[in-house]
């Protein structure tokens, strides 16, 4: 896999990487059909290409419970059953990629930190998105997967941001 430290990139403050050559970053953060903004390529990005690192502030889960208990949108990625980094306080672009169920990326654990790397090569232009595969406990009633709609609008869509229990 190409990093931050090989190949013609290095990383901003913000743990996104940028390419060196062009002095430009890889991506830009723009309205999105999927939901809101997103994250799109600058560039061709080729698989296994690690886009950026997904940064917040850390917070505990009983925390983000609190601070979020009265919306499903929010900017959080789960570390573990106690931890979760919260994009939306000191996160950088990533806090804005998009759901999809065919994604282009995939997020990746290392030592605690979240990292975005491309699965396959991603067009100039194309939305940067990964797989929420969000798991909630409860059962999943048609009202919560509205709550949790997807709107990635591809062949195979399961409808859902939430994981499956099968």
């Amino acid at each position: 896999m190409e990093t931050a430290t090989q190949g013609s990139t290095r990383n901003d403050q913000r743990g996104n990487i940028q390419d060196k050559d062009k002095g430009k970053r890889r991506f830009v953060r723009r309205n999105s059909r999927i939901h809101g903004k997103g994250v799109f390529a600058r560039m061709l990005i080729p698989a296994g290409m690690r886009l950026m690192e997904y940064k917040g502030e850390r917070i505990t889960d009983k925390q983000s419970e609190v601070l979020y208990a009265d919306t499903t949108h929010t900017f959080l990625f789960m570390l573990d059953s106690t931890m979760v980094i919260d994009g939306g306080q000191n996160g950088n672009t990533s806090r804005w990629i998009n759901h999809s169920c065919e994604p282009n990326c995939e997020a990746n654990e290392e030592a605690d930190r979240v990292y975005i790397d491309a699965l396959r090569n991603i067009a100039d232009g194309e939305e940067i998105t990964i797989d929420y595969n969000l798991y909630l406990e409860e059962r999943h009633t048609a009202k919560l997967k509205r709550e949790y709609a997807c709107g990635c609008g591809k062949r195979r869509c399961r409808g859902t941001l939430l994981a499956s229990k099968r």
